[in-house]
């Protein structure tokens, strides 16, 4: 089950094409005369942007985190549309700082292989729960993580850079299929990079480098191995 599984979990923002991975850059020093980035507590308060967000999360609300919408082109082409609005007002915005730090729940993506574990689960016994993504900016930390309760976990280690100002990379450094009582290693299988166009005291929105999306809000709850 387990090499079933490995090959079976990949997720946003993953990638098997690899790439030139740009030096790492401290988002606190960027700097440009003619931009002056701004950093979240994200201040996108206008009725503007709460409206873009308001119809973005009407639209995804009874998606069952995207699985519906593999049926609905035109829907899907309706939350991009309003994915790519909310990208435009945040543009400006440093999103590769503290702010993207914490606990991040999955509520709607258009990655078919997670979509498709989320579908199948009951194939292997069990119902996924939460989807999450963990990062720890300061640590440059990133968990990806699959919950099937009541103890059940797949997650993948991963160390992380700040690559511009939206542009998180990333390499898989190890994962593991947890149950109650037992517990398998698995290798690492890639590395990639996700763009977060989108964050606030809420939700982050992010888009990958397989041109995949993906839409989170934050956990009420702080996910530790």
């Amino acid at each position: 089950m387990a090499s079933s599984m490995a090959t079976l979990f990949h997720f946003p923002a993953n990638s098997h094409t690899f790439f030139s991975v740009k030096p790492f850059l401290n988002p606190c020093s960027i700097s440009n005369p003619s931009i002056s980035p701004k950093s979240p507590k994200f201040s996108l308060s206008s009725s503007q942007s709460l409206a873009a967000k308001t119809h973005l999360l009407s639209l995804i609300s009874d998606q069952d985190r995207g699985l519906k919408t593999q049926q609905n082109p035109n829907l899907r082409s309706q939350i991009i549309a309003a994915i790519d609005s909310l990208a435009v007002l945040g543009k400006d915005f440093i999103t590769t700082d503290n702010s993207l730090s914490g606990t991040w729940r999955m509520r709607w993506t258009t990655e078919k292989e997670q979509l498709f574990i989320i579908k199948n689960s009951g194939v292997f016994g069990t119902k996924v729960g939460d989807v999450l993504q963990v990062i720890d900016v300061d640590n440059l930390m990133l968990n990806n993580v699959i919950t099937f309760p009541p103890s059940g976990v797949f997650f993948v280690r991963s160390s992380m850079e700040v690559a511009s100002t939206q542009r998180v990379n990333f390499r898989f450094t190890s994962a593991v299929l947890r149950g109650k009582d037992w517990e398998v290693p698995l290798p690492p299988f890639g590395q990639g990079w996700f763009e977060s166009v989108y964050l606030d005291d809420d939700i982050r929105v992010a888009k990958d480098i397989r041109g995949d999306y993906l839409v989170v809000d934050r956990a009420p709850y702080e996910w530790k191995e």
